[in-house]
């Protein structure tokens, strides 16, 4: 880490968690732990696998991964 309290190194975390909010948390009403989990457990499946986020060029980050470990493997 370049600091305490340096924001870059936080960023990245920080901008999930205002995604996870805004798209899930705030739009629905679970009625207990369990189903809160479930849902966020589908919502990450999403995230990773399906939705595509501009900062990889309009790529998922499940594709980016596998595709940059697949490259370094070889």
């Amino acid at each position: 880490m370049d600091g305490k309290g340096r924001w870059i190194d936080n960023v990245f975390v920080e901008r999930l968690w205002r995604s996870v909010k805004y798209e899930e948390v705030y739009l629905k009403a679970y009625d207990s732990i369990v189903a809160a989990r479930a849902s966020l457990g589908q919502y990450f499946t999403y995230y990773n696998s399906k939705r595509r986020h501009q900062s990889l060029d309009r790529r998922t980050p499940d594709n980016v991964y596998y595709q940059d470990a697949a490259r370094l493997a070889a």
